[in-house]
C-alpha cells in the first residue's frame, strides 16, 4: 500500500464545480446589474456585457446538451422561459414606442 496522499478525487472535482457555478453565477448577475445600472441611471446601451452574458449561458447549455445530462424536463422549461422572455421584449417595445 502506498502513503502517497491522495492529490484529487471526487469530493475535490465536486467542490472545484460548485466553486466555478458560483463564480460563474456572481459575474452574471453583476453583468446584468452594470447593464441595468447604465441603461437606466447612465442612459447608455450595454449590448456588448449583454450579449456576453447571453453567449456564456448558451455556451453551457449548449455543452451540457452535447454531453446528454440535459433531462427533457429542462428542456421544456428553457424553452417556456425564451418564449416568455421574447414576449416581454416584443411588449416592451411596443410600448416604448407608442409613447
Amino acid at each position: 500500500m502506498s502513503n502517497q496522499p491522495v492529490l484529487r478525487d471526487e469530493r475535490t472535482e465536486v467542490i472545484e464545480n460548485a466553486s466555478y457555478r458560483l463564480a460563474y453565477q456572481i459575474m452574471s448577475f453583476g453583468a446584468l446589474l452594470i447593464v441595468a445600472y447604465r441603461g437606466f441611471f447612465l442612459q447608455q446601451s450595454s449590448w456588448d456585457l449583454l450579449a456576453l452574458v447571453i453567449l456564456s449561458s448558451a455556451a453551457a447549455s449548449i455543452y451540457q446538451g452535447r454531453q446528454k445530462i440535459l433531462s427533457p424536463r429542462w428542456t421544456k422549461l428553457a424553452v417556456a422561459i425564451f418564449i416568455g422572455s421574447a414576449l416581454l421584449a416584443v411588449g416592451l417595445v411596443v410600448l416604448l414606442l407608442n409613447r
